[in-house]
């Protein structure tokens, strides 16, 4: 049976929806649709969205200045969104939804065990914006949600070219495009285009990466000091570790840069041989088959350390 999102705000006068720490373009354009959508049909409630600042590009959705990136509470949720993770990852917002009357998880994670009243989460779908698309009522879906969902799905899907990518993924982009939206330009300004800034930190990268297990598998890094050289922020990493990938006889790419904390953010893409969910998972993560992430305590070398038995492990 469909889940109609609007029963499930039935009488609700506070709802709040956020996703994932360090938002992609999915979890912008899961939250933002889902915003605009509530907003329209419940125009007697107070809709609230959480996020931590997103990138530049992602300024083609509409409204998105209306994220609360300062995470100020209203009150008690009537009903609390969780989209495009686990409650464990929507960061300074876990305790808004934990605290919530009612708690709705949609993702489509494979590692998200589900964490709610209602758990929708589909790890076959190549997108949450697809499985949020699916849950709405196509009357009333307008332009400007359109184009937020379109954008959250040619982010996870490498616009329509991994694996996740299904027939079903195809026709929605189809119906997606027949609406008054410039894909086209939403693609190359959201997904490809790179400032100065960025393209100087990803050529710095590639030409100090290193080749493991005879050209399998390759590694780039940055640090915090090289970043600011460079004038990015990790908001500005995104796209390196495809790069990587695109190194022909490359099965595995892994992508290190430092956080706050004392942390090594690893992001890792990989072919069809390797699942990148059972690396990650190893120290924490999760993600997809051939796109995950997690995080590992400890300098880069430490990490390197940790991690490259991990790898070899998997690659062998």
């Amino acid at each position: 049976m469909k889940t109609d999102i609007l029963k499930e705000c039935e009488g609700a006068e506070y709802i709040g929806i956020s996703g994932h720490i360090r938002p992609d373009g999915d979890c912008v354009g899961s939250c933002m649709a889902l915003y605009m959508y509530l907003t329209k049909k419940l125009p007697g409630a107070h809709v609230y969205v959480y996020l931590e600042p997103a990138a530049k590009t992602f300024t083609h959705i509409k409204r998105i200045d209306e994220i609360d990136t300062e995470y100020t509470p209203a009150r008690r949720y009537d009903v609390f969104f969780c989209l495009d993770t686990e409650p464990g990852r929507l960061g300074r917002a876990e305790s808004f939804y934990r605290g919530a009357a009612r708690k709705i998880n949609i993702d489509h994670h494979l590692s998200n065990p589900g964490d709610g009243d209602l758990c929708v989460v589909r790890p076959e779908v190549g997108s949450c914006a697809e499985v949020l698309y699916e849950l709405l009522p196509k009357e009333d879906v307008d332009d400007d949600m359109a184009l937020a969902i379109y954008l959250g799905m040619i982010h996870d899907t490498g616009v329509f070219q991994y694996s996740n990518t299904r027939p079903q993924t195809l026709r929605t982009a189809a119906e997606l495009i027949e609406r008054n939206i410039d894909f086209p330009n939403l693609i190359q300004e959201s997904f490809y285009q790179k400032s100065w800034n960025e393209t100087r930190a990803a050529a710095w990268v590639l030409l100090h990466a290193e080749s493991l297990f005879d050209g399998r598998a390759a590694l780039g890094h940055i640090s915090m000091r090289e970043m600011r050289e460079c004038g990015v922020t990790t908001a500005d990493l995104s796209g390196i570790v495809s790069e990587l990938r695109n190194i022909a006889g490359v099965e595995c790419a892994v992508f290190m840069y430092e956080i706050p904390n004392g942390l090594c953010r690893v992001s890792l893409r990989t072919g069809e041989r390797i699942d990148a969910t059972r690396i990650a998972g190893e120290f924490g993560g999760g993600g997809h088959a051939r796109a995950a992430g997690c995080n590992i305590r400890g300098s880069f070398e430490e990490a390197y350390e940790r991690l490259l038995p991990v790898l070899e492990q998997y690659i062998e």
